[in-house]
């Protein structure tokens, strides 16, 4: 989609953090933007920021965890705008520190399983069963972006890093069916590393049946020290605004697989290797290498 500027743009997780810097950059790309969150205050005072400055915008709360909340966010995006060329299934929501805080997954609660899941996975795939089929039915030249994580591509990441590699595996089997199809639709899926976001913060928004299973005095000493310093190098992250950079030029270009820095190359490319030897990947080394990073012991910044 080489031309942005007319077309519509539809972005869950909208009000803050990555979804935020995306509406800006496609709104100052000439695009029309829904901004879709579950967080009212926030996402009314997102959407008359960007109002304020003369942009094309418009706000729906959705809740992307339950089917029936994106397909009316189908629905508004059509009644405001006519059709819809981006979507951005970016929603994401995490438990502790990206998996590293919080105890082994067999000892998890079923809760935090359902949560996660409910966001970070489903939420996608609420996503694309709303709106493939309007892209496909309006026969013009589309793009989605789905918000995965460099957590996608390596060893761990408890809930968090199951969800994210479910969200690479399902992008990619979406563009292999859209190839098949001949639709004239890309697709790109996003890997963000270390940037600064609420997502150390996302237990705002859990009510009802999701409430917190750890909380205050009952998080352990050493998941506290790792939490704080977690939140402490988000603070340092990349601005989402770059981010939302990368994603028009991912857009413009077609790109499938966006990562927005080089910090987890090695790691990365280590994967084949355990793949094709057959041999798991090396838990400490891996597991320290997350620890080191979050703790700032290696110059780095926090993960989203």
């Amino acid at each position: 989609m080489e031309e942005l500027e007319g077309k519509i743009a539809v972005i869950t997780g909208a009000a803050s953090g990555i979804g935020l810097g995306m509406a800006t950059r496609f709104a100052e790309a000439g695009m029309k933007v829904v901004m879709a969150d579950i967080e009212q205050p926030v996402l009314e005072k997102a959407v008359a920021a960007l109002k304020d400055a003369e942009h094309d915008v418009f706000g729906v709360v959705a809740d992307v965890s339950h089917p029936e909340s994106v397909e009316e966010l189908a629905r508004e995006a059509v009644r405001e705008y006519g059709a819809v060329h981006v979507l951005c299934n970016n929603a994401g929501v995490t438990t502790g520190a990206i998996g590293v805080a919080g105890g082994p997954i067999w000892e998890l609660p079923q809760e935090d399983w359902d949560w996660v899941y409910g966001i970070n996975f489903w939420g996608v795939l609420h996503g694309l069963r709303a709106f493939v089929p309007l892209m496909l039915e309006q026969g013009d030249e589309c793009h989605i972006v789905n918000t995965a994580s460099v957590a996608g591509f390596i060893p761990g990441g408890s809930i968090y890093g199951s969800t994210k590699k479910g969200v690479v595996a399902l992008s990619e089997t979406l563009i292999t069916q859209l190839e098949m199809a001949e639709a004239s639709i890309g697709v790109t899926v996003l890997c963000p590393s270390w940037v600064r976001t609420e997502i150390g913060n996302s237990s705002r928004n859990r009510t009802g049946d999701f409430k917190d299973t750890l909380t205050g005095d009952d998080v352990p000493e050493d998941s506290r020290a790792m939490l704080g310093a977690f939140e402490s190098a988000v603070r340092d992250g990349q601005d989402p605004l770059d981010i939302g950079d990368m994603v028009v030029d991912a857009v413009k270009q077609n790109r499938f697989y966006l990562f927005t820095d080089h910090i987890w190359d090695d790691v990365i490319e280590m994967r084949p290797g355990y793949v094709l030897a057959g041999t798991p990947p090396t838990p400490g080394e891996e597991s320290l290498r997350m620890r080191a990073q979050i703790m700032g012991e290696e110059g780095t910044q926090a993960s989203n």
